[in-house]
């Protein structure tokens, strides 16, 4: 199967919003770098300032596609924290590369790790407030893990806010927030303008886990199936030229313009080649960095990724009841547009819709007894 062999697509152009985190990098390379020309398409950014913006203009139609949170994606099919709208993922867009901040002041006062962070909060007379970027969405996910890893409960012994990316680092300096978890590059900005350190990555909590996905409303996946495979070659591409650690110094100096991130290069470079300083006295080359491609095996929408989402929805009382867990992903998860694109591509698509992970706690997620994975749980 190639291209050449499957029909031009039904539009000509697409909008694909973004938020200016690194992890746009796949949408702004097939774009600005001409990767969609190929599949006869022209992918027009469209810079947004918040993930509720995202979620808006995706339900209104003024966004053909979005650089979306995973959690986001399912948050809004099921009714969570808006309206519901049959939204669906066409592929993921990156692995990692997230992480949670802490303030200077916690530093100074000796939190270091999560388990010194569980005594500090039982000393304190009121609850402090951690930031996270959606409420459905990945970050408030992780940190909501993080947390209770250390027996920190995030719903009754701490307050949480929610926060732009972007703006992260003027909340945590102004002491609104004692920490956050958010993508890069606004965990190593904090570092960089020396307002807070990194105590842990998001690769930490759950080694090569799911991150952005490519998000349409199901309504556009179904009227417009030959377009979004387009759109799925056209990034597959970018994600591959990705995943060439030598591409990403160009790809930074590219992401870093006012129009993208606007930040400056070092701080977005260091982190996507896995080059980490966390501001507390300790480097390292990450061994889990950022990951765009790895072979497909990044990009493809696992049934089991999606419904990690929704058992935690149901942890953390999002739903009241447990849902039919694999029925939304099988739903909401594109598996064949995204098959075609990277069968067309002649990349290999995996032949399970389920994979293994054990995250930080020890506790293996494979999908296969959703209900009773999330009974497991302390809390």
């Amino acid at each position: 199967m190639d291209f050449n062999n499957l029909s031009m697509p039904e539009l000509s152009e697409v909008t694909i919003g973004f938020i200016p985190l690194t992890d746009c990098a796949p949408i702004v390379v097939a774009s600005r770098m001409g990767f969609d020309k190929k599949y006869g398409l022209k992918i027009n950014l469209s810079r947004e300032a918040s993930w509720a913006a995202i979620r808006d203009k995706l339900i209104s139609g003024d966004l053909h596609a979005a650089h979306s949170l995973y959690g986001m994606i399912y948050g809004v099919a099921l009714g969570i924290g808006g309206q519901e709208k049959s939204l669906s993922v066409l592929m993921t867009l990156n692995q990692n590369g997230q992480g949670i901040t802490l303030s200077n002041q916690l530093r100074s006062a000796g939190v270091d790790s999560g388990a010194e962070l569980k005594t500090y909060l039982t000393q304190q007379k009121e609850k402090l407030t951690f930031a996270q970027t959606f409420p459905t969405g990945t970050h408030a996910m992780w940190l909501y893990y993080w947390l209770a890893s250390h027996d920190i409960h995030p719903l009754q012994d701490i307050k949480t806010t929610v926060v732009p990316p972007s703006q992260m680092v003027a909340t945590l300096r102004s002491g609104s927030v004692a920490g956050y978890c958010a993508g890069e590059p606004w965990n190593a900005r904090a570092v960089y303008d020396n307002v807070g350190f990194t105590i842990a990555t998001s690769q930490d909590v759950w080694e090569d886990h799911p991150e952005k996905v490519l998000g349409v409303t199901a309504e556009f996946a179904d009227l417009y199936p030959k377009t979004c495979r387009a759109m799925v070659m056209a990034i597959l591409d970018a994600c591959r030229y990705l995943d060439v650690m030598a591409n990403r110094e160009k790809v930074s100096d590219l992401l870093a313009a006012p129009d993208l991130i606007d930040a400056p290069k070092q701080i977005i470079h260091d982190r996507f080649i896995g080059k980490y300083d966390n501001g507390n006295g300790k480097e390292w080359q990450d061994t889990h960095p950022i990951k765009f491609f790895n072979n497909g095996t990044v990009n493809f929408p696992y049934l089991s990724d999606g419904m990690w989402f929704t058992t935690q929805f149901k942890r953390w009382g999002l739903l009241k009841t447990d849902p039919d867990h694999l029925a939304i992903a099988q739903k909401i998860n594109r598996v064949d547009l995204y098959t075609e694109a990277a069968e067309a591509l002649e990349i290999t698509v995996p032949n399970q819709l389920m994979r293994s992970s054990k995250l930080m706690d020890g506790v293996v997620w494979d999908g296969n007894d959703p209900v009773g994975y999330t009974n497991s749980f302390k809390f």
